[in-house]
This record gives C-alpha cells, structure tokens and sequence, in this order.
C-alpha cells in the first residue's frame, strides 16, 4: 500500500491524527456492523485506533490488522495485549489472505492516501466471504475537515507553492461526494450505503495544534519541514493569528466530517 501520507513517528501520529480517529473509530463500527464470532479484517490500521476499538467486543472471533508502514505496525504490536489480534505488514493493494478468510473488512482513514483505492476496494472484497460486509471512511479534507483547511487557505495566501499542495490534500481519492459509493459499486459490491460522520478536534492550545505540524507530520507537515526558516516562521505565525482569530490562545474546537461507505459482498456465506 504505496501511500502518500508522511510518517516521522508513532507518537507524533498519535498527537497529529491518532487521537482523533479513535473518535470516529466506534462510529464506523456501528456503520459497519458486528456480530458474534466475527473474523475482521483492519486494512492500514495506523497506531491500533480502530483495531483496539475492535477489540472492545468481547464476542469477535478474531482481529487482523495490516499496514503498509513498519513504524506503525511496531507501534500497534507495542500496544497489543489482546491473543484475538494479529497485527503484521502488508500491502491493502495485495493483500495476503485467501479468498473469503473473513466476514468483515474495514479501513478507516486509509484509503485517500492510496494511490490505487480502487485496487484496495477490490482487495478487501475478495478477502470477505460472501454475504460478509466492507466498510470504509476517508475525510472530507474539501468541506468537512474546518481545522486543517484554516492551515491550507492560511499557506496558500502567503506561498504560491502551497496552491498545488492545497488542491492535492482537497480531491486526494475517495473524497468527492458519492466517489466511494461508485468505487464500491464498481467493484462488485451491493447494497451500498454512503453517509458522513461527525466529530470534533479539539485542542488545548496553538501549540497543541501546532507541534504535530511543525515536526513534520502528515501531509501538512511534510510542507512546513520543506520551508526555509524564514518562510516557515511566516506560515508558523499567519496560521496562530488563523488560530486565534483575535482572541486570546487557548482551546479551540473544529468540526471534522468523514465520508463512510459500507457494500456486502454479493452471494450467501
């Protein structure tokens, strides 16, 4: 799974992104589905946040995690106390399992930063028996993720380098309206549900905002390490005034919309 989501490490993903996709982690989950004695599939688990949300019901059968990246897939065996999970490297474009291994397969914030989505679509349907339930979520980086655009629309004003970057973070695949719905389709499923999930980020201060960014994690920051000092230390002090929006630093709370779609593997198990 080739992918162009910038990893620094384990922790700085946690404070960047991990802490709120175990947010959205059990919404997805009751999008999805569960049942008891379910074998379940976790295509580019990150640092665990679905996989040991998972793993809260007592009743599943079996968990599988997968990731492309060796750094995120140490950090989640690190965290793993639970025998149910097995958690190991490997490619959502490739994936190593047999035909129909398992009931359900599920990605969650994943599948936009995937060159060749469609190919992981297709992937994770083989992998589910007939009958059996895919399910995934991306964000709305366009019209639903308030927090980071402020950072993009803020760079974009003071660098014409950061236009390109800014378009390619909005329309990454799998985030236009109804794109999910058809790449599922396509790919054989049935039954096709799209729906968007709602949370909210929120930070204690600019700095909690910030530090994540400014170490170079994720695509954002991937963009402010490129910077000179100079224009880094502009961006860093355009997005604060952004942040702070004339009143004095502290917490801040922005809205964040996924997209998530959910098909059934056609057939009878």
């Amino acid at each position: 799974m080739p992918s162009s989501f910038n990893v620094e490490s384990a922790d700085g993903y946690e404070r960047l992104m991990g802490r709120w996709s175990r947010r959205l982690a059990p919404m997805l989950i009751n999008f999805a589905g569960l049942a008891g004695g379910d074998r379940v599939l976790d295509v580019g688990c990150g640092t665990g946040s679905l996989t040991f949300t998972l793993a809260e019901t007592p009743g599943l059968r079996e968990i599988v995690a997968v990731d492309y990246s060796p750094v995120f897939v140490e950090a989640a065996k690190r965290r793993n106390t639970d025998p149910r999970i097995t958690i190991r490297q490997a490619d959502a474009c490739a994936l190593p399992f047999e035909d129909g291994r398992f009931d359900r397969a599920m990605s969650l914030l994943v599948l936009h930063f995937v060159p060749e989505a469609g190919k992981a679509v297709s992937e994770m349907a083989r992998v589910v028996r007939p009958g059996g339930m895919v399910a995934a979520a991306v964000w709305d980086h366009y019209g639903g993720m308030s927090g980071m655009r402020m950072m993009w629309d803020t760079a974009a004003m003071l660098d014409e380098h950061a236009l390109p970057l800014r378009r390619k973070y909005c329309f990454q695949p799998m985030m236009r309206p109804g794109e999910m719905r058809e790449s599922f389709v396509s790919q054989g499923l049935v039954d096709v549900e799209e729906t968007s999930l709602l949370i909210r980020m929120e930070y204690g201060s600019f700095e909690d905002y910030w530090q994540p960014i400014a170490a170079g994690e994720g695509p954002l920051g991937k963009y402010v390490a490129g910077l000179d000092p100079a224009k880094r230390k502009a961006v860093g002090d355009a997005v604060r005034a952004a942040y702070e929006a004339g009143e004095p630093d502290g917490p801040r709370s922005f809205a964040s919309v996924a997209w998530a779609c959910r098909g059934r593997v056609p057939g009878k198990s």
